[in-house]
């Protein structure tokens, strides 16, 4: 039995200390509010309830065999400055910083140097995990032994795993699906059809791939878990805050973000992929930063995407 650290006690965290638990090992999960994980209760996932073998603690964790980092992309740099770890570190969270412009591993790397880290990303819904159901996911890094380490961490019968040495094309496949999802919403909720849909996602996987090796990723990776199957699941399932906030978009709403509200990572991602790489073609990213930004309704950001240079695929 190891002894896991699960960090962030939202949807995604609580679903990770669940699978980290059922894969055998001890689990503490850190909470900014442990006092709303009542009778065992579980505030971001009803329904679930945690195990004896999960504790909770409003008290960052520094000693453990592994700590997972499940906080929103854009409070793990706070969060992992609060930390001095002592062990291994697998980012949880997909996105890319804003202002900062970095992605999971390198803030990472910025902030402690020595210390081994992969990524865990894929096609999961949180609540899906947490109850045991068939899954797969990626776990991307540099470090054979690491990943390799990782994934006998936490697989189970039910969870399958998979090592993937190109973080950087699994991260940007992580970030960029949120972003591509609310585009998905918004044209469903729009009213454009299916047939607009499916041409939105097949596009989307050529900007992504476009983008991954522009940074340094290889492009069969935007083919595998941490790409194509994160971005269909994220552009279908209605369990998706990404594709959900497009949605009510689509259908004339103005979504409010607070601080309450489930994080919807494509918000701050779209400008921030835009801002990290100017000279790319990223036209769906740019129709999105657009379409939250209120500098274009959906009706002129599909007519812009129509509109352009009629080319080979």
């Amino acid at each position: 039995m190891s002894r896991i650290a699960v960090v962030g006690a939202g949807a995604w965290g609580t679903a990770l200390a669940l699978q980290a638990a059922r894969a055998g090992h001890s689990v503490t999960l850190w909470a900014r509010q442990p006092g709303t994980f009542v009778a065992g209760g579980t505030p971001r996932l009803p329904g679930f309830a945690l195990p004896p073998a999960v504790d909770i603690t409003g008290v960052l964790p520094i000693s453990a065999d592994a700590i997972l980092m499940a906080v929103p992309m854009q409070h793990l740099r706070a969060v992992l400055r609060q930390m001095r770890p002592s062990a291994p570190l697998l980012l949880c969270c997909k996105g890319l910083e804003s202002g900062m412009l970095r992605l999971p591993l390198e803030i990472a790397a910025e902030l402690h140097p020595a210390l081994p880290a992969a990524v865990l990303t894929g096609p999961n819904f949180a609540h899906e995990i947490a109850a045991g159901l068939p899954a797969a996911a990626v776990v991307a890094g540099t470090d054979a032994s690491l990943r390799a380490a990782m994934m006998a961490l936490l697989a189970t019968s039910n969870f399958r795993l998979y090592g993937n040495d190109d973080p950087v094309g699994a991260q940007f496949g992580g970030a960029a699906k949120n972003v591509i999802a609310i585009a998905a919403g918004a044209l469903v909720g729009g009213g454009f059809g299916e047939n607009a849909r499916a041409g939105l996602i097949t596009r989307g996987l050529a900007e992504l791939s476009r983008l991954v090796v522009a940074e340094g990723g290889r492009a069969e990776t935007v083919a595998g878990l941490s790409g194509l199957g994160d971005l269909v699941l994220t552009c279908t399932g209605t369990g998706s805050r990404n594709y959900a906030y497009g949605l009510a978009i689509g259908r004339g709403e103005r979504p409010v973000l607070s601080e309450a509200a489930p994080v919807v990572e494509g918000v701050a991602t779209a400008p921030a992929l835009l801002a990290r790489a100017p000279a790319i073609d990223l036209p769906i990213c740019r129709g999105v930063a657009a379409l939250i930004a209120g500098t274009a309704t959906l009706q002129e950001a599909m007519a812009e995407a129509l509109a352009r240079k009629l080319r080979d695929e």
